[in-house]
């Protein structure tokens, strides 16, 4: 904004050149280099999909429009990722990661893979919030939650550490279900072809986000029976999918359990740089995130991949969810550690 007044100040002449002098050795910084987007998980699935879209528009937004290169890092439910970023990657602005959502909690549970602290992981931004289905096959014998109750369901999932697997324990100690668990798959897209195959009838964490991003016609051909849903809220594009927090409203212990382990899905997909990056890299890279999520251009490849892009959220709101959570009643805190360290 240009003054009104024929004159400035000294110090505001001083200001003014220190914020352009700043500007441009932004510039200068990122032109003609290359940032790593490492990527928590395997090639195919929901995370991927975004990181590469994000990948693809971002760079406009940070000055010097250096290029983004998605690295797939995959593992035990996004720990390879988040260990190598956190402990090995450069803080020079030019690394960042898309973690899965469950990353920052992992260390709350007591996961003793988990080496990083998660209030020094340098939280970017999202592009939404996430709804999960615990949801089975078509032509499975288990029509209700009631039926898993009284009949063994089979579950696929990736580690035992994996978000499928915690969440599998949740709700055999939330619901009483009995489980068979398949662990070992390599990512989403061998969970489902899983159960096409008839290997597992389903998974009790599967985002609606990626089911409409990479298994669209499963969706319009109702190869799908959903249980219930759970996270931040009900989704409003399954009204007649039961919420899981309203089959525990006379259980209000139940009820704080599901909600601290429901945490990771208000973050959605976060993206998050290492500890010790240089505080004005960071005010760049939280800019460009938001301004990408608010982009037309993004958004309207969002919506032409179906990538559910509507609800971002800053870095720091993010990190306020994360820091709620570490500040859970002791008891629930213990109690959900004792279900991530369970066995089927």
């Amino acid at each position: 904004m240009r003054s009104s007044f024929p004159w400035r100040s000294g110090a505001a002449a001083l200001a003014l050149a220190s914020s352009g002098t700043c500007g441009f050795a932004q510039a200068d910084f990122y032109e003609g280099r290359q940032i790593a987007m490492i990527v928590s998980s395997a090639p195919g699935g929901g995370y991927d999909a975004v990181a590469r879209t994000v990948a693809r528009h971002i760079r406009k937004h940070i000055p010097g429009g250096p290029a983004v290169v998605v690295q797939n890092m995959g593992g035990t439910g996004g720990l390879v990722a988040a260990n190598y970023v956190y402990n090995i990657s450069s803080r020079d602005g030019l690394s960042i990661a898309q973690l899965q959502n469950t990353v920052p909690f992992e260390p709350l549970l007591g996961n003793k893979q988990a080496r990083y602290d998660p209030t020094k992981f340098h939280l970017l931004g999202s592009p939404s919030r996430e709804t999960a289905l615990m949801m089975v096959w078509h032509d499975s014998k288990i029509m209700t939650l009631e039926d898993t109750q009284k009949n063994e369901v089979i579950l696929a999932a990736t580690g035992a550490s994996s978000t499928p697997a915690f969440y599998t324990r949740l709700f055999v100690d939330l619901f009483g279900m009995k489980v068979k668990l398949i662990s070992g798959y390599k990512g989403q897209n061998e969970q489902f072809l899983g159960m096409e195959r008839g290997e597992n009838e389903g998974c009790a964490s599967t985002f609606w986000s990626s089911l409409k991003l990479i298994r669209p016609q499963w969706i319009s051909e109702n190869k799908l029976r959903y249980l219930f849903q759970y996270g931040y809220e009900p989704d409003p594009e399954l009204p007649n999918v039961p919420f899981a927090l309203d089959l525990l409203k006379n259980r209000p212990d139940d009820a704080k359990l599901l909600e601290l382990a429901s945490a990771p899905l208000s973050l959605g997909r976060p993206f998050a740089a290492p500890p010790g990056v240089p505080e004005d890299k960071l005010v760049i890279l939280k800019k460009a995130f938001m301004a990408t999520f608010a982009d037309k251009e993004f958004l309207a490849e969002c919506g032409k991949q179906g990538i559910d892009c509507n609800s971002p959220a800053s870095g720091d709101d993010l990190q306020k969810i994360v820091n709620d959570s570490y500040a859970a009643p002791k008891a629930t805190i213990e109690r959900l550690q004792k279900v991530f360290s369970s066995n089927l």
